[in-house]
């Protein structure tokens, strides 16, 4: 369990409002804050020891190998579960100032490898994550000594029940689980804001690719950790694009499973109809691998057939004979579709082909019509469930959405200096009952518009196997609201040195076909490439003066809940 003191009322915050870096400072946030200034470039923290004029020490054995290559060394003696931990820990140490990718590390990571390792000379695999270092991101419970706190001060130092019924099953497979990685604070749920990333615990996230560009989120860390080698692979989770945007971002693939493929338990929600993990790592091998160990059916897939693992599927070939619906309306630039990055997405699109797949036009609706409904039934969902998460905690004062918007209120400055919590405050205007008409329409309406008249309707009239539409566009919302499964599979670096690829989706349960052409296309291509931490980091967003002038009570928010951006990109919308 959660072994640092707390007081619910957190009275060691200073009674005066504080900066977040003050907030830091005071040491409330005792744990492996790795935040540090962003001013220092990394080559030169990567490589502070080289003498001048020297060449740079070459990569250690284990960077850039995948889960399977680093069993391999494991199993050859040749690295240690130790070694390989001890290395992650080492590049977090020197990378995270720059990338803000990683809120804490384990402080057992060390002893969990070194027992690890011994169970591997006794003979004893447990399976092929054994000894192989996760992160996952920060809004899924471990009963340890690290934190869970969805990036927020509110939840800091409160005690979870137990783990999360993912990060129990990874520890059970064997995984190292190395620390939380950093997210837009609440899973992007908070408040109207327009850049993707920043929590008050772990400040901003960084791509690692090109410095300026949006890592997108909610998972923000948990797609540039992998990407900049600081785990072999971790965790995220989406409502709404939040696996599929940052994984395209930052060259990784991410897969958002099926809606009742992957436990919900333990983790902070937002929405039981749409929320899910899922794993996010470097290869389509990789994310395979995770999701076997992860999945726990639930609800609507309790009772279906679910393959044990996944890497039986990877084959080439799977693309040969298949139709690919391309789902036209996010190629375009007001869908989200931006130029450089449908290119990309465009030249993975004529390498399908080239394997084989039949290209299809295809549109899954008109997405305006449900976007508002989206947006109600998660706010009404979000008020019910996140009392019910809170009431597992102990050591917390935080019990409703009530107290978590008086907490922030009450230390603005450390919580609100960059953009308020409308979304907390329309959520809490809502019934709270369920069974609401206005919920039930919703979300029947949404569900039907994205599913049996969406995705449902284009692959039966187009015969499809999948559908795809290029990253960082509006295309998450369809497979999200369905419940279905989307893969984000990585294709190249756009002409403006930005990272892109396709994202693919289909029905129900349909990981292994759609895990099979992503493998497909991406041994063809060999996508990834490391990042080479290139441009500037942009300037920190302007302090919105909403502590200055907040008013004596919450605003309260009637009628129709209207969100002015894409949930899933954070890019407003054009109208």
């Amino acid at each position: 369990m959660n072994t640092n003191d707390e007081n619910p009322k957190v009275p060691s915050l200073p009674a005066r409002p504080v900066s977040r870096r003050a907030f830091v400072e005071t040491g409330i946030a005792g744990a492996v804050l790795l935040t540090g200034g962003l001013s220092s470039v990394v080559s030169t923290q990567a490589n502070a020891a080289v003498p001048s004029g020297a060449a740079p020490p070459p990569d250690p054995i284990w960077m850039e190998k995948s889960i399977p290559e680093l069993q391999a060394l494991l199993a050859s003696g040749v690295l240690t579960s130790k070694e390989l931990t001890q290395g992650y820990l080492q590049r977090i140490k020197a990378l995270n100032p720059l990338l803000g990718a990683v809120i804490e590390t384990n402080p057992n990571a060390m002893a969990i490898a070194a027992k690890l390792d011994n169970e591997r000379r006794a003979g004893n695999i447990r399976g092929p994550l054994h000894g192989i270092p996760i992160l996952l991101k920060d809004n899924i419970a471990t009963n340890d000594n690290m934190q869970t706190t969805a990036g927020s001060l509110a939840l800091y130092n409160s005690q979870v029940p137990g783990d999360a019924t993912i990060a129990a099953r990874l520890r059970a497979a064997g995984a190292i689980l190395l620390g939380k990685a950093n997210l837009s604070e609440w899973a992007n749920f908070r408040g109207f804001v327009r850049f993707n990333g920043w929590s008050a615990r772990g400040g901003f996230t960084r791509n690692p690719y090109l410095l300026s560009f949006d890592p997108c989120g909610s998972s923000s860390g948990s797609a540039v950790a992998p990407a900049a080698n600081l785990c072999a692979a971790a965790v995220g989770t989406e409502t709404d694009g939040s696996i599929v945007c940052p994984a395209g971002n930052n060259l990784i693939v991410g897969l958002k499973p099926t809606v009742g493929l992957v436990s919900q338990n333990g983790i902070i929600p937002i929405s039981h109809s749409q929320d899910t993990a899922g794993p996010m790592a470097r290869t389509v091998t990789d994310v395979a691998i995770l999701l076997g160990a992860m999945q726990s059916p639930f609800g609507p897939v309790v009772g279906h057939a679910v393959p044990a693992e996944y890497t039986q599927f990877l084959q080439r070939g799977s693309l040969m004979g298949k139709r690919i619906g391309v789902d036209t309306r996010y190629f375009t630039e007001a869908y989200g579709g931006e130029p450089d990055l449908v290119a990309v997405a465009q030249q993975g699109l004529a390498v399908m082909a080239s394997l084989g797949a039949t290209l299809v036009p295809t549109d899954t609706g008109v997405p305006e019509l449900f976007y508002e409904d989206e947006f109600t039934v998660l706010l009404f969902e979000f008020k019910v469930q996140i009392a019910e998460y809170l009431a597992t905690l102990k050591r917390s004062s935080m019990r409703t959405l009530d107290d978590l918007i008086a907490f922030n209120r009450k230390y603005c400055p450390a919580e609100m200096e960059y953009y308020g919590q409308e979304i907390f405050e329309l959520a809490n205007a809502t019934s709270g009952n369920l069974s609401d008409p206005i919920y039930l329409a919703a979300r029947a309406n949404s569900k039907n518009l994205a599913g049996a008249q969406g995705i449902d309707k284009a692959m039966q009239q187009g015969n499809l196997d999948a559908i795809v539409a290029p990253s960082y566009s509006f295309a998450s919302a369809p497979a999200a609201i369905a419940g279905y499964p989307n893969i984000a599979v990585p294709v190249g670096i756009s002409t403006l040195g930005r990272p892109a690829g396709i994202w693919m989706y289909a029905g129900f349960l349909s990981e292994p076909k759609l895990l099979a052409m992503a493998y497909d296309l991406e041994q063809q291509i060999h996508p990834r490439t490391a990042p080479q931490f290139l441009g500037t980091v942009n300037p920190e967003p302007a302090n919105a003066g909403i502590c200055s002038a907040l008013p004596k009570k919450p605003q309260q928010f009637k009628g129709r809940a209207h969100l002015p951006y894409h949930l899933g990109t954070g890019k407003p919308f054009k109208r």
